[in-house]
């Protein structure tokens, strides 16, 4: 049997990857695509509201709830707007360390700091939540810090949201750029210097241009985790956002309107990714 499956594959390439790709493609089709096609089919059923029984009958009413109720509106919005603010905040942080890393700490250096980004990878998601949670409540660390200058913290609500995403999501954004960094050849920069250009017009002009892609690339990862993520607002924050109604809506049993809602992050993803993808970014993930 073995060596009819070997004489069978011997001399044929395309068949030779395609039995290697079979299973993760099945996977990937069935698994994957197959839950998603399963999600936009249940979003065109509803509960009846006497019964609370689902029906399976096609019908807009979950998209016209969402598109007609403010408070739905509101929630998308909130979540796409702290998504871009975690986004934004993650790449002004991240460029410095990365560039630090590629091009001016030596290969020892630049190998711890590799291991110390990935650290936090490393832990507990709920554990540094939680211990956000606990610097930011009332008497928290925070607080403790502030008292001095006359000041407090931020509190439970966005602000908090926003903080704690930024540090969850950090190592994120900080990887891509590094990458793409380092694939500037050093040459260039001594070039520019060379031309006579100073420090900040050799960033504006030259690494930023090369860099961009490896931004965006970085972005993906920061935004599409903020828009999906429900933990981190239920436990720093009194706010609803998309994950938190869609689940919320998947406890009390209305499994249509939950897959109705989880759409929205998927399309506004789509979108983003195409506008990714023009821009260079697949080549630094």
């Amino acid at each position: 049997m073995g060596h009819r499956l070997a004489g069978l594959f011997h001399g044929r390439p395309r068949l030779q990857v395609s039995g290697l790709l079979a299973a993760p493609v099945g996977w990937l089709v069935i698994g994957y695509l197959g839950s998603l096609a399963i999600l936009l089919i249940a979003a065109f059923w509803s509960v009846s509201p006497v019964s609370g029984e689902l029906q399976k009958t096609l019908s807009f009413e979950n998209f016209e709830t969402l598109f007609n109720e403010p408070v739905y509106r509101t929630i998308v919005g909130r979540t796409v707007l702290i998504a871009a603010l975690v986004t934004i905040t993650d790449a002004i942080l991240a460029f410095p360390i990365a560039f630090y890393m590629a091009k001016v700490a030596s290969n020892r250096t630049k190998a711890i700091l590799v291991i110390a980004v990935l650290v936090p990878l490393w832990s507990s998601y709920l554990v540094k939540v939680l211990s956000w949670r606990n610097m930011l409540g009332g008497g928290g660390l925070i607080d403790w810090a502030l008292e001095p200058l006359g000041l407090s913290g931020p509190g439970y609500g966005n602000t908090a949201v926003w903080l704690v995403m930024s540090y969850l999501w950090l190592p994120f954004m900080i990887l891509p750029i590094f990458a793409g960094l380092e694939r500037i050849p050093n040459t260039l920069i001594s070039a520019s210097e060379d031309l006579g250009a100073k420090p900040f017009m050799t960033f504006r002009r030259v690494i930023l241009p090369l860099a961009f892609p490896a931004v965006v690339a970085g972005s993906i990862f920061t935004f599409a985790l903020t828009l999906g993520d429900y933990i981190t607002p239920k436990l720093v924050s009194n706010n609803q956002f998309i994950g938190n109604v869609v689940y919320n809506n998947i406890l009390s049993d209305n499994l249509p309107f939950a897959a109705a809602l989880a759409l929205v992050p998927i399309v506004i993803m789509v979108g983003y990714l195409l506008v990714a993808r023009k821009l260079g970014a697949f080549e630094h993930i």
